[in-house]
């Protein structure tokens, strides 16, 4: 399917006050607990989704984030069908998830960061076959596509390594390869980079901006890393307590919530060196041969200009964590009943 019909303005995810609960068993510690529940068990309702409504366009590249316990992944595998909703309307691409129809689960991939699909003991080229078969993909887009993968992933010399002797980085490039082999309509993505270190993070958000814009591949993506949804995202929803809390564009999510910069100094000779604390300046670590500050973005040019006289071994600067972001949008005001900044 050509790039342009399938960025066409349709919508391809829609819910519509989806809830999921969840039944759990408590049990007091304990022999005597475990006699007691013998006889009369105890339950606690957790809600993990609660009334959230989301509709996705064809081609959008979302990012979903939160912190652990928030209700992204579970979200993700009820778009899926790997789990039914408690409640409320799901329709994804014309079909509803958890009915789990063979034309449903082949116009869709999922890739999460902490688990595998692929195959341990076979090479790349074999676990590639047998995908084929599975997904019942011609030889000619096998090929086509197998070959258009192999090349932007850079990964030729890799075909007929066995999977288990593979680095983090690259069995991460072969997960999303095995995942898009058959031409998904939507990917979802739950943590791709975690672990990775930061070239292949790096290149792995190159990859998926590619795929997105020339292939027009749906993509959702769960992250705690900031590098990511800055990148890659144009649109961000933030879901906390299992609730939408805001959903529109990332760069305003970050320009109102990401107030602080981190600077990290290290020097190649110890040196008694500190900015002084104030209230521009929060001194984290002060040791010989590594400082560690927070400021305000507003007046982190003027502090790195600061700390440059003085001659450091190196210098990195980085954005506030996702989940520090995520509690101030939580508890501060300003947000709608809709989602969006008021």
């Amino acid at each position: 399917m050509r790039k342009e019909d399938r960025n066409m303005n349709n919508t391809i995810i829609n819910t519509d006050n989806l809830v999921k609960t969840y039944r759990r068993y408590k049990k007091q510690e304990g022999i005597r607990g475990s006699i007691a529940s013998l006889l009369k068990r105890t339950y606690e309702e957790k809600v993990a989704v609660n009334h959230i409504s989301l509709s996705v366009q064809a081609g959008e590249f979302v990012g979903l984030i939160g912190p652990n316990g928030a209700g992204k992944t579970t979200l993700i595998k009820m778009l899926t069908g790997i789990i039914a909703p408690t409640a409320g309307t799901i329709d994804v691409m014309g079909y509803y998830p958890n009915d789990l129809k063979n034309e449903f689960k082949k116009q869709y991939a999922v890739v999460m960061g902490q688990k595998s699909q692929l195959f341990f003991e076979l090479t790349v080229n074999d676990t590639l076959r047998l995908f084929k078969e599975i997904y019942e993909i011609s030889e000619t887009d096998f090929q086509a596509n197998k070959n258009y993968f192999v090349k932007l992933f850079g990964v030729e010399d890799l075909m007929d390594v066995q999977v288990r002797t593979m680095s983090l980085g690259e069995r991460m490039k072969m997960e999303l390869i095995v995942a898009l082999l058959h031409n998904p309509r939507i990917l979802f993505l739950d943590e791709p980079t975690i672990g990775l270190d930061a070239i292949a993070a790096k290149q792995i958000r190159s990859f998926l901006k590619e795929i997105n814009e020339e292939k027009g591949t749906t993509i959702l993506l769960t992250s705690h890393y900031i590098e990511d949804i800055k990148t890659l995202c144009r649109r961000t929803v933030v879901i906390n307590h299992g609730t939408k809390i805001y959903d529109g564009a990332t760069d305003e999510l970050f320009d109102r919530y990401q107030r602080n910069k981190k600077i990290i100094v290290t020097y190649d000779s110890p040196t008694d060196y500190t900015v002084q604390q104030t209230k521009q300046v929060d001194v984290v670590m002060d040791e010989p041969y590594k400082k560690i500050y927070e400021t305000p973005k507003e007046n982190a040019r003027h502090l790195f200009s600061e700390l440059m006289a003085h001659e450091p071994k190196d210098i990195v600067v980085e954005e506030e964590e996702i989940g520090i972001v995520v509690e101030r949008i939580y508890q501060e005001t300003g947000i709608d009943e809709n989602g969006g900044i008021a």
